[in-house]
């Protein structure tokens, strides 16, 4: 854990996935690795915006319908009642609300027509399906936060996916804490060296920008400099890590003590970032022995990288990565 850390991680969610009995039939989609495995380790913020709205539950089907992909109105399916400006008025004032309790993230309900971010199916205006867009809510939520790490259920099944989203919350989390707390100048050198192999990993070309920007950035950390910080940062985490980066980062830090070790040491730790990079093992194996070493050999300036540990252990995500 990093003196950075948030008191609680909050996250905002689509209001089904927690198991509420929101849906227009009156169901629930509840998302067991949302609530059981990701929910004891951070507070839900949860919205259904169709409810929010005042449709009732049990309602009539919605759905998008136009034939501009980019601009669909949200229709009740049956009526062909617009709610399209209600929902955007609402939408304008929930969202002001959720800005203000410093959101980490968000999760939203794949395929909805409120909530969906991306290919939801949108229906033309002779009635046929062919083509797919954004729900209105979820193009409301990214385009008003654009920072804000957001992800569909539906795409946390994918493992990379999953482990890429939940660094990327704590990461929010983290940043948003450490700009609450008033930092200087040197505090953002302190935070930038404990992220710099997080960030290596998703963007090479970002890392060399952030290392530029602290090192431009003088005596005296302006607001200007700091906003510029936190949106690299989280642009930069948004990139999705690859094996080849994540190879290139373990070559690093072994680097850093291979003259330390042993021959058959170093040979161990060799053979296993290569095997790695060919995908024989998870991401877990070479970073638990890397972990193990900087240890052992007290490197303090590398148990302070986030790099090795970016989220709870407890949620295993870099076993399946």
């Amino acid at each position: 854990m990093t003196r950075w850390e948030p008191d609680k991680i909050r996250l905002g969610i689509s209001s089904c996935l927690l198991g509420d009995a929101v849906r227009y039939d009156g169901g629930h989609k509840r998302d067991a690795f949302l609530v059981e495995t990701l929910g004891p380790l951070v507070e839900w913020v949860p919205v259904c915006p169709e409810v929010e709205l005042g449709l009732g539950v049990p309602r009539p089907p919605i759905r998008l319908v136009g034939d501009d992909p980019g601009a669909p109105r949200l229709v009740v399916e049956k009526t062909g009642e617009d709610l399209s400006a209600r929902m955007r008025r609402w939408a304008g004032g929930r969202l002001a609300e959720l800005g203000r309790l410093g959101l980490h993230g968000y999760v939203l309900k794949r395929g909805s027509p409120s909530c969906g971010l991306e290919r939801v199916r949108v229906y033309g205006e002779d009635g046929r399906p062919g083509r797919v867009g954004r729900g209105l809510f979820a193009a409301a939520l990214t385009e008003t936060l654009p920072l804000l790490p957001v992800e569909e259920e539906g795409r946390l099944t994918d493992p990379g996916i999953r482990e890429s989203f939940i660094e990327r919350v704590f990461a929010a989390g983290r940043w948003q804490a450490f700009a609450a707390a008033r930092p200087r100048a040197g505090d953002l050198v302190a935070f930038h060296a404990a992220h710099k192999f997080a960030v290596l990993a998703h963007s090479p070309r970002h890392y060399a920008a952030l290392g530029r920007l602290v090192a431009s950035a003088g005596p005296r950390l302006t607001a200007e400099t700091l906003h510029a910080y936190g949106a690299g940062f989280m642009r930069a985490l948004a990139l999705r890590a690859t094996r080849a980066r994540h190879v290139n980062v373990l070559q690093h830090l072994a680097g850093f003590f291979k003259r330390q070790l042993a021959d058959d040491e170093r040979a161990e730790l060799g053979e296993t970032i290569a095997e790695y990079r060919r995908g024989l093992v998870p991401l877990v194996v070479p970073l638990t022995l890397l972990k193990h070493h900087v240890r052992r050999l007290r490197l303090a300036y590398l148990a302070d990288q986030v790099y090795l540990s970016p989220h709870p252990r407890e949620l295993m995500l870099r076993n399946h990565v």
